[in-house]
Order: C-alpha cells, then structure tokens, then sequence
C-alpha cells in the first residue's frame, strides 16, 4: 500500500488529522495518504469526514477512519482515541489543525467570542495532544505537528483572541517536547502566514490586498497549502528527528522583511544605487 520509496519513509505510518476537512487539514490529509500513510480523518462536521475519508481511501489506496469529534470536550477525545487505537492499533503522528479567527475590537470582544476561540485553538489541541500522547507515551515513540501562526509572535490587530491562543499553543508545544522527548516524542509548531487558505481566501479578493501583501514577504509571492503540508509532512517524518519544540515559520521571509519596511527618500533601493 502507498509509496514505499519516498524520502520521508511515512508509508503505513498512522497519521491523525484535526480539522480533517477544514482546508489546511484538507490538504495534509491527502498528503499523507500520497506518502502511502494510514490517516484517520477528525472532525466536527461528521458526514463531510465520511466522504473525504472514503474519496481518500479509495485514491490513494490507503486504510483511513473518520471520526466525529469536538476537540474541546473530554469525553468525544477520548471516544476518538480509542476509536484509533482500536482501528489501527497504534499512532504515529497527531497533527493539530483547527482553528477560527473572528475579528473583533479588543475593547469589544466578548467573554464568549474569547471563551470559544480558546476552546478550538488552545483547549482542543491540549485535549488532543494529551489523550494521544498517553498513547505515544506506551509506545515510547510518536510525533506531533501543530499549526500555529507568525501571528503568535505579533499580535493579529482587531482579531480578538486568535493571536493569544496561537502564542498559547507554541508554549503548549514546547512543554510537551520538553516533558515528553524523555519517551521518544516530538513536538513542533508550523507557523504560517500569508498563505491562502479557505480562512483566509477572502482577503486576497481584494487584488490590491493581495499586491501589497506580496510586496511585503521576502519570496514576493502568497503561500498555498502545498507550503504548508508539506512542512508538516517534513516534522512528521523521521527524517526531522533531532527536532523537537521548535517553530518552524512558513511565511515566505515576511518576518525578516521589517528593515525593508522603513521608508528612505526615493525607496530603498534606488536610495542605495544613488549613494553607493
């Protein structure tokens, strides 16, 4: 089953995905079922997890389990688990993916706009990694990947709690790596930004949005989930293996471009041609 040459070596790995069918987790789903990997598809939105996992399951030849799940509850992690457990008998690899951003005032933002972005962003992915990790714990040996944001490291304006949950989780992600790397687990952060996603894909119908956020990054282009998936494909690997709670920003060089933001008379590189 699945490609056994590949590089990564993840062929009959088992591969739990949150957020399954949520664009990001879309898209590292089929990834991992490219790689020949057994992936079990978790989810909120159940009858979409069933056909994906179905669809998936049939194109890449592949074992693949779809379950309904509300990551920020006790009782359906722990349903899930076993439900992983029971299937494949192991699990290899949690990737963390859900996530919302709603946009808001600061001074405006309710007590259950905050309480709810910390349920999915935060909450969901110590749930999860915690119940999988008790498992990885037994086999002495697992890795997790979660999606984070460079926005965790700067504050996302007027985006209520979305940048404190995400600075959450990277704190989250270090203290499992740090407690947990004794027993053969990894744990790592993706930090995106400037990717075209279903989350954001609304910013970019606005061309000139678009242009200048292109202008900004050092690559001069937006990302796609191809960047994104195959960068946690990389962390989930064992090729990545003397990796662990670290953050790996996939963003297009945007957080080194600060100095190329401050303006200088004429621009800055016609600035440096005239003076050099």
């Amino acid at each position: 089953m699945g490609n056994n040459n590949s590089w990564l070596e993840l062929s009959e790995k088992v591969a739990v995905v949150t957020g399954a069918v949520g664009g990001m987790g879309t898209k590292i789903v089929e990834e991992f079922a490219k790689q020949g990997a057994n992936v079990a598809l978790v989810d909120i939105l159940k009858d979409k997890a069933e056909d994906y996992a179905k669809e998936i399951r049939e194109k890449y030849n592949v074992d693949t389990l779809a379950l309904s799940c509300d990551a920020s509850k006790e009782d359906d992690v722990d349903a899930a688990v076993k439900a992983v457990v029971d299937h494949f008998g192991r699990v290899d690899i949690l990737v963390n993916t859900a996530g919302i951003l709603r946009s808001s005032l600061f001074e405006d933002l309710s007590l259950e706009e905050w309480q709810k972005s910390l349920d999915i962003n935060l909450t969901g992915y110590f749930l999860m990694s915690q119940r999988f990790g008790r498992v990885m714990i037994k086999q002495k040996k697992g890795t997790m990947v979660h999606i984070s944001t460079l926005l965790s490291k700067f504050p996302e304006t007027y985006s209520g709690a979305y940048s404190v949950t995400k600075a959450g989780v990277n704190m989250l992600s270090q203290q499992i790596a740090a407690e947990w790397g004794q027993y053969g687990i990894r744990s790592n952060c993706i930090m995106p930004s400037l990717v075209k996603t279903p989350l954001s894909e609304g910013f970019y119908a606005d061309k000139e949005v678009e242009r200048k956020r292109k202008e900004i990054t050092a690559n001069k282009r937006i990302g796609n989930l191809d960047d994104i998936a195959n960068a946690v494909l990389y962390l989930a690997s064992d090729k990545s293996d003397y990796t662990n709670g670290t953050e790996l920003p996939v963003e297009g060089g945007l957080g080194i471009m600060m100095g190329d933001q401050i303006a200088k008379p004429g621009g800055r590189k016609e600035y440096a041609i005239k003076h050099k």
